[in-house]
């Protein structure tokens, strides 16, 4: 049997085999009831298995429960120990049964060690189930419990003194006259009394940790006290032998009790299943049966009494004594149940106002909808929410209410939260439109709960929320000045159009497009007009973009068009149907603004990409902002369809411009000079400094071409500087070396003015080199209009007065050249290259050309001619008298060692001049050329 507890307790571990568990349980049961109903074959057996397997079953029993209440029962651990004590005395009491019948082979003396044995059964199982009871808080309810314990158990001892007890002590009293045999014919009911007591009153009040156990257990004892009943009939007593049928009872009892603790560990061990849980149901019959037990036990204690009446014997004393007690105790503990009755629903009163108070106070619409969808309830916040009152909303559909668009979602949001388990799911939110009062729509964020099958719904109004969100989403998705799709939305739409249905349009393009001119609108009429001039181009492009394509403005001056494709798989078709659109977009920008009082003009360049198979958003937008600024370096106002050598372009220009960073560090920079030759004798005038870049690879640069590609105006200064001081320190170990030629820099207005190098700085230099008065020349470039007439006058006057001679670069360019010459303290005119080129060749450029020298000669001013190329040029520069010329007709840029070598030469082949004299570089002319594209020629 012991193997069988063990049995039962490794069994038990594993889910998977707690059905073999129980149903070996139940075979053993079943096999030891089926050999007790037949006698097990001979007297000899049946008394064997009457005694020493009632005790082998109840030693399973006790070391089950020691061994559970060992490995750790919790809070419980004190109540397993007691079960297991009590076992081991129904052990003991049966092996002492079983050594007089068995071993000795008498009949067991009446008192025994074994009654002994037997009374101390119930002492330790009561105790242990005290234990299992789940403790009361108050003094109430240890009244109640004691007064509980009571009415069941002074009934049981009415009922069974009535029927059988007085029989029995009356019995005991006459036939024996000793006090022992009396007392303990009546201890064995007496104490099954209070255990049926104490399993019926605790039944309803135990704990909920280890329930299976518990139940188990008390389902054990139980057994127990049953068989311990039928046994002291004074029926069954006086023919009862070992190994009768009722042996099945006590065996089966201390099995189940062996069993108790490890099916309850299985239970505990095996996951929740999702569901319902099962106790839920039969809580309310256990609330009903826990409620009734008092009624229940006044009338077992009635019967008592009646069966006496009724049996026209005399009431006996203990009956009148156990009833009147019985009595008492109800009427007790149904005083305090009316107190706490009283207190109950006091209390239920003060939380009904209470809640009552908050639904009616809520700010929060609640509502109560049946199953149907029929609205039970509408608390009174509906007039100030939704604007119709509770009333008129109580009766009506709840789907009437809702918004047409959000019905579906609704239900099925619904049908979907109501099909969930609610333990796993308790609530759930919905979002949609209500109607309002007024007939507006209102939206409604509303929490779900279940609510005896229908729905209870806690509402409020977030129009306003959705509304703010809304224009939080606008705002973030749109430009702030034209109302137009950001950068970050006109992207996302060129993704969605490049996936999904339309992944295969070739036909899809992006637009990248430029306001030309735009900058000067900023800096003539101001900032607010430059605002107010995109709001209108903005709108422009908004209306002239077709249904379903996508206007942007990317930043700045910078806008956007996505264009749709129509499916059409002919190359040229799209191309042109595209450059048609794009064509009539930079008619409409180009189109004078009406800013105020004035008139604004601006041009357009547009680039455009079309979409290829497989590429993304990001490169389709940089192929469309190459070909913006292909376009815009073409001369601007034009459209430009994207190449693929653009990108080649970008790429040799953006390694360009990563190695010219480091040139100027790296010293591969050199400086060259080109003679200026005085077109009456040829002699030179003076030199003109140019920087040449001979990068690591052996590739010789001219300035057009690395100036170009740099795009740093912090390295371009710094190039500026280093040209300045190099050709000053050059031009100073010239004159050392007995060739004192004038040098010319050519340098930009804002670089005169730039507040980086210090205004002293060409002072600076003049003095440490120790060049002499007017051996440099300045040539100012071509003005930008940001710069200050006033400002640059001052700084050339300044220069001036160092000796420092000054020269005006590009005349015959622009619109500012006039002005400057009127303004600033000029000595030489140096003509356009591009008047040079075509002076032989244009008759009105030769007149052009022929006005502007006589006005240098009528303000005495000198004149150089830049780009003189050809003999032709230098014949009729000379005739419209150009005093000075520089070119390819004369030399190309020279270094210095070839330089020096033409000042000892001192002179030039001039056409038209048939003997040149021999002159040296005296009383030159300091100038600087403008030319930055010319190509270097082989020294002479």
């Amino acid at each position: 049997m012991s193997a069988l507890g063990a049995l039962l307790a490794t069994r038990s571990e594993s889910g998977s085999t707690g059905m073999r568990s129980r149903i070996l349980l139940g075979v053993v049961c079943g096999g030891y009831s089926v050999g007790a109903a037949f006698g097990w074959g001979s007297p000899q057996v049946a008394v064997f298995m009457g005694d020493f397997g009632l005790a082998a079953a109840a030693l399973v029993a006790a070391v089950s429960c020691f061994l559970y209440a060992r490995t750790g029962a919790g809070r419980l651990r004190p109540a397993w120990l007691l079960f297991s004590l009590s076992s081991a005395m129904a052990a003991c009491g049966n092996a002492v049964w079983g050594w007089y019948e068995v071993i000795l082979g008498v009949p067991v003396p009446t008192p025994s060690l074994a009654d002994v044995f037997f009374l101390c059964f119930a002492p330790p199982a009561i105790v242990g189930l005290l234990v299992l009871a789940k403790r009361p808080v108050t003094r109430a309810g240890w009244v109640c419990l004691a007064l509980d314990a009571w009415l069941i158990g002074g009934s049981l001892l009415t009922l069974a003194w009535s029927l059988a007890l007085a029989h029995t002590a009356h019995l005991a009293g006459v036939q024996d006259t000793s006090v022992a045999p009396a007392a303990l014919s009546l201890a064995y009911p007496l104490l099954d009394i209070v255990l049926v007591s104490m399993v019926l009153a605790l039944h309803f009040r135990r704990a909920g940790v280890n329930r299976s156990a518990v139940n188990t257990a008390i389902a054990a004892l139980a057994l127990t006290v049953l068989s311990d009943a039928v046994f002291t009939s004074p029926l069954l007593r006086s023919t009862y032998h070992s190994g009768q049928l009722l042996d099945a009872g006590w065996f089966a009892g201390s099995l189940l009790l062996a069993y108790a603790p490890w099916g309850a560990r299985r239970g505990a061990r095996r996951p929740a299943r999702p569901g319902p849980p099962r106790a839920t149901a039969s809580r309310p019959i256990a609330g009903s049966l826990a409620a009734l037990t008092p009624y229940l036990a006044a009338a077992v204690c009635t019967l008592g009494i009646l069966y006496n009446v009724v049996d026209g014997r005399r009431v006996d004393r203990v009956v009148i004594f156990t009833g009147c007690t019985v009595v008492l105790a109800l009427v007790v503990r149904q005083g305090i149940m009316l107190l706490d009755n009283i207190s109950l629903t006091q209390e239920l009163a003060q939380k009904e106002n209470h809640f009552r108070s908050l639904v009616q106070g809520s700010s929060d619409v609640i509502m109560i909808a049946a199953p149907n969808g029929t609205l039970r309830y509408v608390s009174p916040a509906a007039a100030g929410v939704y604007g119709r009152e509770a009333e008129d909303l109580v009766g009506a559909e709840l789907s009437s209410i809702i918004h047409p668009e959000d019905l579906g979602r609704f239900v099925h949001e619904v049908r979907r939260f109501l099909a969930a388990p609610p333990h796993e799911e308790p609530t759930t939110r919905i979002e949609c439109r209500f109607r309002s009062g007024t007939g507006d729509w209102l939206n409604v964020e509303s929490t779900v709960n279940r609510h005896q099958g229908g729905l209870l719904l806690n509402s409020r109004d977030v129009t306003e929320r959705v509304r703010l969100q809304a224009q939080l989403q606008h705002n973030a998705e749109h430009d702030p000045l034209t109302d137009l799709p950001n950068r970050a939305l006109f992207t996302a739409r060129v993704r969605q159009a490049l996936g999904g249905r339309r992944a295969g349009d070739l036909g899809t393009a992006v637009l990248f497009i430029d306001l030309d001119g735009f900058k000067q609108v900023n800096d003539t009429i101001g900032h607010q007009a430059g605002d107010e001039l995109l709001i209108q181009a903005g709108r422009r492009l908004q209306e002239s973009v077709r249904a379903g394509d996508t206007a942007a403005r990317l930043g700045g001056d910078e806008f956007a068009a996505l264009i749709m494709g129509d499916g059409t798989r002919d190359q040229g078709a799209r191309e042109y149907q595209v450059h048609e659109i794009a064509d009539r977009l930079r008619l409409t920008l180009s189109q004078p603004y009406r800013i105020g009082a004035s008139e604004v003009r601006v041009a357009a360049s547009i680039g455009v990409a079309f979409a290829e198979p497989a590429i993304s958003p990001t490169d389709l937008m940089r192929n469309a902002d190459l070909a913006m600024y292909r376009a815009k370096a073409g001369g601007k106002d034009r459209v430009e369809l994207y190449a693929p050598q653009m990108q080649a372009d970008v790429v040799r220009r953006s390694e360009l411009a990563t190695r010219l960073r480091t040139a100027l560090r790296d010293g591969e920079f050199a400086l060259l000079h080109q003679p200026v030759v005085h077109l009456a004798s040829g002699s030179v005038a003076a030199v003109a400094a140019q920087a040449r870049w001979r990068s690591a690879q052996g590739i010789l640069f001219t300035p057009a071409e690395f100036l170009r590609v740099s795009g740093d105006d912090d390295r371009t200064a710094e190039l500026g500087r280093w040209l300045l001081e190099e050709a000053v320190a050059q031009a100073a170990d010239r004159a050392r070396a007995g060739h004192p030629v004038a040098v010319s820099v050519r340098l930009s207005a804002a670089r005169l003015l730039d507040a980086a190098p210090p205004p002293g700085s060409i002072e600076a230099l003049l003095t440490r080199h120790g060049l002499p008065s007017g051996a440099l020349m300045i040539e100012v470039a071509d003005s930008d209009p940001r710069v200050s007439f006033d400002a640059l006058e001052q700084r050339l006057v300044a220069l001036r007065r160092l000796g420092v001679r000054i020269a005006l670069d590009g005349f015959g360019s622009g619109f500012a050249a006039i002005n400057a010459l009127r303004r600033l303290p000029i000595d030489v005119l140096k003509l356009d290259r591009n008047l040079v080129e075509g002076v032989v060749e244009s008759a009105r450029l030769h007149k052009i050309t022929s006005g502007l020298l006589r006005i240098a000669c009528d303000l005495g001013l000198q004149s150089v001619a830049d780009g003189v190329d050809v003999p032709e040029q230098v014949l009729a520069l000379r005739a419209m008298g150009c005093t000075h010329g520089q070119g390819m007709a004369f030399s190309g840029p020279l270094d210095e060692y070839r330089l020096r070598r033409a000042l000892v030469r001192g002179e030039f082949p001039v056409p038209g001049i048939p003997s040149p004299r021999p002159v040296l570089a005296g009383g030159s002319i300091p100038l600087l050329t403008g030319s930055h594209t010319e190509t270097p020629v082989p020294p002479t």
